[in-house]
């Protein structure tokens, strides 16, 4: 099972735990996106939207992070771990709100403030750093009472996703220990998700471009 990624993108790492969680061996295939190697005709027949990640399953292509974590529970996952990925449809449907409101909501807004300062070199917008607070105020309110974020007995493809982008949230230096909920959520995921360390660790290559980031 080849995986196309880049270690300190939050969607790969978000993948690479739902792996660990399923028990899936991943053949990672590092793709340098600053060389251009996701725009070379191999890649693009994979995948025209020519983004990371991309999982191929034997001959079967996969991109966008949330469908390939649905796809590894659904072909992969165990039955006895039912909270991953909730065969009740309304607690799935849970656990999907979270996975939109991370790639929609929290996940968008951090996008918005730092990625045109550090790809484009625009100046910093005060209003989309904001727009980032009010997101982790949602989540500090989902998390009221619950130690999960679609709530639960155990973690669900909702934290693993979120987990990933507020990691790089810590590695790009913002601090939201001012959400008491996430912050508590947050410190106790690595008890909780396999792969975590492999998550923090790969984490550390986006540092080098927050660097340069107004806070």
């Amino acid at each position: 099972m080849d995986f196309y990624y880049l270690p300190g993108s939050a969607p790969c790492r978000a993948v690479q735990m739902t792996a660990a969680a399923v028990g899936v061996e991943l053949n990672l295939k590092l793709t340098n996106l600053m060389a251009g190697e996701h725009m070379k005709p191999e890649f693009l027949k994979l995948n025209p939207q020519h983004c990371v990640p991309t999982l191929v399953d034997n001959g079967f292509a996969l991109w966008e992070s949330r469908a390939i974590m649905c796809y590894l529970v659904e072909r992969y996952g165990k039955l006895a771990n039912d909270a991953l990925y909730p065969s009740d449809p309304q607690r799935r449907a849970i656990v999907n709100q979270r996975l939109y409101f991370d790639m929609g909501t929290l996940y968008q807004r951090f996008g918005d403030y730092y990625y045109p300062q550090i790809f484009e070199g625009a100046p910093a917008v005060e209003a989309n750093f904001g727009k980032i607070g009010e997101a982790l105020a949602f989540l500090d309110q989902f998390l009221e009472g619950e130690r999960f974020v679609a709530g639960g007995d155990g973690f669900s493809l909702a934290d693993v996703s979120l987990y990933a982008t507020l990691t790089t949230f810590e590695v790009a230096g913002y601090d939201f220990s001012a959400y008491g909920n996430v912050a508590r959520w947050y410190k106790s995921m690595p008890d909780c998700i396999p792969g975590a360390d492999t998550n923090r660790s790969w984490a550390e290559a986006a540092r080098p471009f927050f660097d340069k980031v107004k806070h």
